[in-house]
Protein backbone atom coordinates (compact mmCIF):
# COMPACT_ATOMS: atom_id res chain seq x y z
CA UNK A 1 0.00 0.00 0.00
CA UNK A 2 1.56 3.11 -0.83
CA UNK A 3 2.51 6.14 1.19
CA UNK A 4 1.37 9.49 -0.31
CA UNK A 5 3.92 12.02 0.27
CA UNK A 6 2.73 15.80 -0.92
CA UNK A 7 5.49 18.24 -1.21
CA UNK A 8 4.13 21.55 -0.22
CA UNK A 9 5.26 24.98 0.92
CA UNK A 10 3.04 27.80 0.11
CA UNK A 11 6.16 29.68 -0.54
CA UNK A 12 7.47 29.48 -3.51
CA UNK A 13 11.11 28.73 -5.34
CA UNK A 14 11.87 26.88 -1.99
CA UNK A 15 13.01 23.81 -3.90
CA UNK A 16 9.51 21.94 -4.10
CA UNK A 17 9.47 20.62 -7.81
CA UNK A 18 13.25 19.91 -7.20
CA UNK A 19 12.36 18.02 -4.19
CA UNK A 20 9.79 16.65 -5.90
CA UNK A 21 11.36 14.80 -8.88
CA UNK A 22 14.72 13.60 -7.44
CA UNK A 23 13.33 12.22 -4.41
CA UNK A 24 10.86 10.21 -6.84
CA UNK A 25 14.24 9.32 -8.58
CA UNK A 26 16.14 8.26 -6.09
CA UNK A 27 13.46 6.15 -4.50
CA UNK A 28 12.57 4.41 -7.47
CA UNK A 29 16.44 3.39 -7.70
CA UNK A 30 15.90 2.14 -4.47
CA UNK A 31 14.55 0.82 -6.11
CA UNK A 32 10.58 1.40 -5.29
CA UNK A 33 7.86 1.47 -7.56
CA UNK A 34 6.51 5.10 -7.31
CA UNK A 35 4.36 7.68 -8.67
CA UNK A 36 4.67 11.19 -8.93
CA UNK A 37 1.84 13.61 -9.56
CA UNK A 38 2.21 16.63 -10.69
CA UNK A 39 -0.31 18.99 -9.66
CA UNK A 40 1.02 22.54 -10.36
CA UNK A 41 0.18 24.54 -13.49
CA UNK A 42 3.53 25.18 -14.47
CA UNK A 43 4.46 21.73 -14.90
CA UNK A 44 7.91 21.96 -13.78
CA UNK A 45 7.56 18.49 -12.29
CA UNK A 46 6.39 17.25 -15.79
CA UNK A 47 9.44 18.86 -18.05
CA UNK A 48 12.10 18.14 -15.31
CA UNK A 49 11.06 14.59 -15.98
CA UNK A 50 11.76 14.61 -19.38
CA UNK A 51 7.98 15.18 -20.72
CA UNK A 52 6.94 17.48 -22.92
CA UNK A 53 4.19 19.83 -20.85
CA UNK A 54 2.64 21.06 -23.95
CA UNK A 55 2.49 17.44 -25.58
CA UNK A 56 -0.17 15.42 -23.03
CA UNK A 57 -2.34 13.98 -24.53
CA UNK A 58 -3.78 13.08 -20.82
CA UNK A 59 -3.07 14.85 -17.12
CA UNK A 60 -3.68 15.47 -14.05
CA UNK A 61 -6.55 18.07 -15.36
CA UNK A 62 -8.65 15.49 -16.41
CA UNK A 63 -8.20 12.97 -13.43
CA UNK A 64 -9.33 15.95 -11.09
CA UNK A 65 -12.13 16.73 -13.08
CA UNK A 66 -13.03 12.92 -13.41
CA UNK A 67 -13.33 12.99 -17.17
CA UNK A 68 -10.18 10.33 -17.37
CA UNK A 69 -9.27 7.08 -14.82
CA UNK A 70 -5.89 8.14 -13.08
CA UNK A 71 -4.24 5.11 -14.65
CA UNK A 72 -5.06 6.09 -18.08
CA UNK A 73 -3.57 9.31 -17.75
CA UNK A 74 -0.19 7.85 -16.23
CA UNK A 75 3.20 7.70 -18.69
CA UNK A 76 6.83 6.01 -18.20
CA UNK A 77 9.78 7.80 -17.52
CA UNK A 78 13.29 7.13 -18.84
CA UNK A 79 14.40 6.98 -14.54
CA UNK A 80 12.31 4.19 -13.60
CA UNK A 81 8.92 6.37 -11.82
CA UNK A 82 5.63 6.49 -13.32
CA UNK A 83 4.50 9.99 -13.65
CA UNK A 84 1.09 11.64 -13.83
CA UNK A 85 1.66 15.00 -15.96
CA UNK A 86 0.20 18.10 -15.32
CA UNK A 87 0.39 21.58 -17.14
CA UNK A 88 -1.77 24.71 -17.35
CA UNK A 89 -4.63 23.09 -17.35
CA UNK A 90 -4.89 22.70 -14.24
CA UNK A 91 -5.63 26.25 -13.84
CA UNK A 92 -8.56 26.24 -15.37
CA UNK A 93 -9.42 22.41 -13.24
CA UNK A 94 -9.29 24.65 -10.67
CA UNK A 95 -11.89 27.16 -11.75
CA UNK A 96 -13.97 24.75 -12.61
CA UNK A 97 -13.80 22.55 -9.55
CA UNK A 98 -14.48 25.51 -7.14
CA UNK A 99 -18.82 24.64 -7.24
CA UNK A 100 -18.57 21.01 -7.11
CA UNK A 101 -19.59 19.08 -4.29
CA UNK A 102 -16.44 17.58 -2.56
CA UNK A 103 -13.75 18.86 -4.67
CA UNK A 104 -11.08 18.66 -2.37
CA UNK A 105 -11.46 14.77 -2.47
CA UNK A 106 -11.50 14.78 -6.13
CA UNK A 107 -7.59 13.25 -6.05
CA UNK A 108 -8.03 11.13 -2.89
CA UNK A 109 -10.69 9.74 -4.66
CA UNK A 110 -8.61 9.21 -7.71
CA UNK A 111 -5.19 7.90 -6.18
CA UNK A 112 -7.06 5.17 -3.58
CA UNK A 113 -7.14 2.46 -6.73
CA UNK A 114 -3.61 3.28 -7.32
CA UNK A 115 -2.20 2.82 -3.75
CA UNK A 116 -1.44 -1.36 -3.83
CA UNK A 117 0.50 -0.51 -6.98
CA UNK A 118 2.99 1.59 -5.66
CA UNK A 119 5.09 2.00 -2.56
CA UNK A 120 5.38 5.85 -3.08
CA UNK A 121 3.26 8.30 -4.60
CA UNK A 122 4.79 11.98 -4.37
CA UNK A 123 2.74 14.73 -5.01
CA UNK A 124 4.34 18.38 -6.65
CA UNK A 125 1.68 21.06 -5.16
CA UNK A 126 1.64 24.47 -6.61
CA UNK A 127 3.47 27.64 -4.58
CA UNK A 128 -0.18 28.14 -2.87
CA UNK A 129 -2.65 27.11 -0.10
CA UNK A 130 -4.80 26.64 -3.02
CA UNK A 131 -7.78 24.43 -4.29
CA UNK A 132 -5.26 21.94 -5.30
CA UNK A 133 -3.15 22.17 -2.94
CA UNK A 134 -6.04 21.14 -0.23
CA UNK A 135 -6.53 18.07 -3.00
CA UNK A 136 -2.94 16.85 -2.61
CA UNK A 137 -3.19 17.09 1.85
CA UNK A 138 -6.95 15.24 1.33
CA UNK A 139 -5.33 12.63 -0.26
CA UNK A 140 -1.85 12.38 1.62
CA UNK A 141 -0.98 10.78 4.39
CA UNK A 142 2.20 12.93 4.91
CA UNK A 143 3.89 16.25 3.87
CA UNK A 144 7.26 17.07 2.89
CA UNK A 145 7.83 20.94 3.54
CA UNK A 146 11.40 22.00 1.64
CA UNK A 147 12.46 25.24 3.11
CA UNK A 148 15.28 27.77 2.45
CA UNK A 149 16.63 28.59 6.13
CA UNK A 150 16.22 32.26 5.73
CA UNK A 151 13.76 34.40 8.25
CA UNK A 152 10.60 34.84 6.01
CA UNK A 153 10.79 31.43 5.57
CA UNK A 154 9.62 30.44 9.80
CA UNK A 155 6.73 32.89 9.38
CA UNK A 156 5.92 30.89 5.86
CA UNK A 157 6.12 27.30 7.77
CA UNK A 158 4.12 28.60 10.64
CA UNK A 159 1.43 29.59 8.71
CA UNK A 160 1.44 26.24 6.71
CA UNK A 161 1.22 24.08 10.11
CA UNK A 162 -1.79 26.13 10.68
CA UNK A 163 -3.15 24.95 7.51
CA UNK A 164 -2.52 21.72 7.96
CA UNK A 165 -3.99 21.72 11.83
CA UNK A 166 -7.31 22.92 10.26
CA UNK A 167 -7.24 20.38 7.56
CA UNK A 168 -6.81 17.58 9.65
CA UNK A 169 -9.40 18.84 11.70
CA UNK A 170 -12.06 18.93 8.82
CA UNK A 171 -10.88 16.78 6.35
CA UNK A 172 -7.74 14.67 6.75
CA UNK A 173 -7.57 13.67 10.40
CA UNK A 174 -4.45 11.06 9.53
CA UNK A 175 -2.38 13.83 8.17
CA UNK A 176 1.07 14.07 9.90
CA UNK A 177 4.28 16.06 8.69
CA UNK A 178 6.73 13.48 7.03
CA UNK A 179 9.26 16.05 7.85
CA UNK A 180 11.34 19.76 6.80
CA UNK A 181 13.96 19.70 4.17
CA UNK A 182 16.20 22.11 4.35
CA UNK A 183 17.17 23.47 0.55
CA UNK A 184 19.90 26.09 -0.47
CA UNK A 185 21.75 25.74 1.93
CA UNK A 186 25.10 27.82 2.05
CA UNK A 187 26.76 26.48 4.88
CA UNK A 188 29.15 30.14 4.75
CA UNK A 189 25.46 32.17 5.52
CA UNK A 190 25.51 32.46 9.15
CA UNK A 191 21.88 33.03 8.78
CA UNK A 192 21.29 30.13 7.14
CA UNK A 193 23.02 28.65 9.67
CA UNK A 194 21.12 30.35 12.60
CA UNK A 195 17.52 29.55 10.95
CA UNK A 196 18.83 25.67 10.79
CA UNK A 197 19.80 25.95 14.73
CA UNK A 198 16.17 27.59 15.26
CA UNK A 199 14.43 24.80 13.07
CA UNK A 200 16.14 21.95 14.75
CA UNK A 201 15.22 23.03 18.64
CA UNK A 202 11.87 23.56 17.45
CA UNK A 203 10.80 20.49 15.70
CA UNK A 204 13.61 18.18 16.52
CA UNK A 205 14.04 14.84 14.64
CA UNK A 206 10.80 15.94 12.60
CA UNK A 207 13.66 17.74 11.13
CA UNK A 208 15.78 15.74 8.07
CA UNK A 209 19.36 15.06 8.82
CA UNK A 210 19.92 15.82 4.94
CA UNK A 211 20.82 19.11 3.94
CA UNK A 212 20.55 19.68 0.33
CA UNK A 213 23.31 21.86 -0.61
CA UNK A 214 23.37 25.17 -3.65
CA UNK A 215 25.08 23.26 -6.12
CA UNK A 216 25.08 24.36 -9.76
CA UNK A 217 24.43 20.28 -11.26
CA UNK A 218 21.23 20.58 -9.44
CA UNK A 219 20.38 23.66 -11.59
CA UNK A 220 21.17 22.03 -14.43
CA UNK A 221 19.27 19.58 -14.73
CA UNK A 222 16.10 20.11 -15.23
CA UNK A 223 16.86 21.89 -18.46
CA UNK A 224 18.19 18.56 -19.96
CA UNK A 225 15.18 16.81 -18.11
CA UNK A 226 16.66 14.57 -16.33
CA UNK A 227 16.39 14.50 -11.80
CA UNK A 228 20.11 15.15 -10.16
CA UNK A 229 20.58 11.52 -9.95
CA UNK A 230 19.70 10.78 -13.77
CA UNK A 231 22.34 13.49 -15.00
CA UNK A 232 24.91 13.70 -12.25
CA UNK A 233 24.93 11.04 -9.59
CA UNK A 234 28.38 12.06 -8.01
CA UNK A 235 27.43 15.15 -7.78
CA UNK A 236 26.26 16.95 -4.23
CA UNK A 237 22.82 17.58 -4.55
CA UNK A 238 22.66 13.72 -6.25
CA UNK A 239 24.16 12.36 -2.67
CA UNK A 240 22.13 14.37 -0.87
CA UNK A 241 18.41 13.58 -2.08
CA UNK A 242 19.87 9.64 -2.26
CA UNK A 243 20.57 10.49 1.50
CA UNK A 244 16.76 12.36 1.64
CA UNK A 245 15.24 8.73 -0.07
CA UNK A 246 17.27 6.84 2.66
CA UNK A 247 15.65 9.10 5.24
CA UNK A 248 12.08 8.66 4.26
CA UNK A 249 12.71 4.67 3.75
CA UNK A 250 14.15 4.51 7.46
CA UNK A 251 10.71 6.21 8.89
CA UNK A 252 8.66 4.55 6.36
CA UNK A 253 10.17 1.29 8.01
CA UNK A 254 9.83 2.40 11.77
CA UNK A 255 6.30 3.18 10.77
CA UNK A 256 5.67 -0.56 9.42
CA UNK A 257 7.69 -1.98 13.13
CA UNK A 258 4.98 -0.01 14.84
CA UNK A 259 2.23 -1.21 13.28
CA UNK A 260 3.43 -4.74 13.51
CA UNK A 261 3.99 -3.97 17.38
CA UNK A 262 0.40 -2.78 17.62
CA UNK A 263 -1.05 -5.60 16.07
CA UNK A 264 0.58 -8.24 18.14
CA UNK A 265 -0.28 -6.40 21.46
CA UNK A 266 -3.85 -6.18 20.31
CA UNK A 267 -4.22 -9.62 18.88
CA UNK A 268 -1.86 -11.72 21.58
CA UNK A 269 -1.32 -15.37 19.83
Amino acid sequence: MARIIAIANQKGGVGKTTTAVNLAAALAKTPKRVLLVDLDAQGNATMGSGIDKRDLHASTCDVLLEELHAEDAIMETAEGFDLMPGNTDLTAAEIELMDEDGREQRLKRALEPLRARYDFIVIDCPPALSLLTLNALTASDSVLVPMQCEYYALEGLTALLQTIDALKQRLNPELEIEGVLRTMFDVRNNLANAVSAELVQHFGDKVFRTIVPRNVRLAEAPSHGQSIVGYDKASRGAIAYLGLAGEVLRRQRERDQQQKDMNVTENPA
